[in-house]
């Protein structure tokens, strides 16, 4: 079989290591840095020719500069004659503009599925699109991990004392209903969906709560964090309703502008985040709890190099 080899780009760098050590390997030999003027460059400090290639580079911020990362090694592992190259994005950034919400907006998320497949990907894996439809903006094979399976069991642990009655997940919006939905599920509860209205970008107000909140336990389920707007905005809205907690989770802490300050404030009594963007030390609170992706995205990785399939990680 051909080798398999995982590199990292510096915005899952600790990710990458972490991966690699799960699988037995070590960490790809590959050099990222900027000239004076800010050009990317990508130096690989090995042979990859016929090597079966994972990069693993999530697209957060600062966005631009890491796909631009991606698309170069894409472009340089190409060109060393590797045999197969796997874009491993935990999460893949312009996601949330996958459609025209108004006339004359671009669709930018299929835009850099198309770029990525330009520069010369194979396939790519990524957990919890925003829209899981983008894998059709591909037209290589896309493997989607879900975040759900991961957070689902730290809930089911905590929570294993209360009577299931009094646990309820709570959907942040109607797009998220059925995550909420296979999220519930697995605890065995009830859901409640928050009713909201966003009349621009990064701000929110919430309407209404479907659903009986008074005097339960509520997880707020997501699939990311940004801003924290609508997140503390649906904390108050539950608590102003007669909810006795209430808790947070999300795939992925993006946690940009005033998030941190929000989440510290709010009536949260706990955020869990998966670490598919790494969580610098300034944004560090004792409210968020981070649980590790390397373990299903090192299973992903694996079966995709010896040809099995990678359906059973969804269960």
């Amino acid at each position: 079989m051909k080798e398999a080899k995982v590199f990292a780009g510096n915005a899952s760098r600790e990710l990458g290591r972490e991966i690699s050590k799960r699988l037995g390997l070590a960490l790809g030999d590959m050099e990222v840095a900027s000239f004076s003027d800010g050009e990317i460059s990508i130096t690989i400090n090995e042979s990859v020719r016929g090597a079966d290639v994972f990069i693993v580079q999530s697209t957060c911020a600062p966005v631009n500069t890491n796909i631009m990362e991606l698309l170069i090694a894409i472009d340089a592992f190409k060109r060393a004659s590797a045999g197969r190259i796997t874009a491993v994005m935990p999460y893949f950034g312009y996601a949330r503009q996958d459609r025209k919400a108004k006339a004359r907006d671009p669709i930018s998320a299929k835009l850099v599925a198309d770029i990525i497949e330009a520069a010369g990907a194979h396939r790519v894996l990524t957990m919890d699109l925003h829209a899981a439809q983008i894998q059709g903006f591909f037209d290589i094979p896309v493997d989607h991990l879900l975040g759900v399976p991961l957070l689902s069991p730290y809930f089911k642990d905590k929570f294993a004392h209360l009577p299931r009655e009094q646990i309820v997940v709570v959907s942040p919006d109607m797009g998220s209903v059925t995550r909420a939905r296979n999220f519930a599920s697995r605890l065995d509860a009830t859901i409640a969906i928050v009713d909201k209205r966003r009349p621009r970008a990064n701000v929110s107000e919430v309407m209404n709560i479907i659903g009986d909140v008074n005097g339960k336990v509520c997880i707020i389920v997501d699939d990311m964090v940004d801003t924290a707007g609508t997140l503390c905005q649906a904390a108050e809205a539950l608590k102003a309703r007669g909810a006795l907690e209430v808790y947070a989770c999300a795939t992925h802490g993006v946690l940009s502008g005033p998030a941190i300050e929000r989440i510290q404030n709010c009536s949260l009594k706990e955020l869990v985040l998966l670490d598919t963007i790494p969580l610098p030390a300034e944004k560090q609170i004792d409210k968020i709890r981070m649980l590790g992706v390397a373990g299903v995205f090192a299973e992903a990785i694996d079966r995709i190099y010896q040809a099995k399939p990678v359906s059973p990680l969804f269960v």
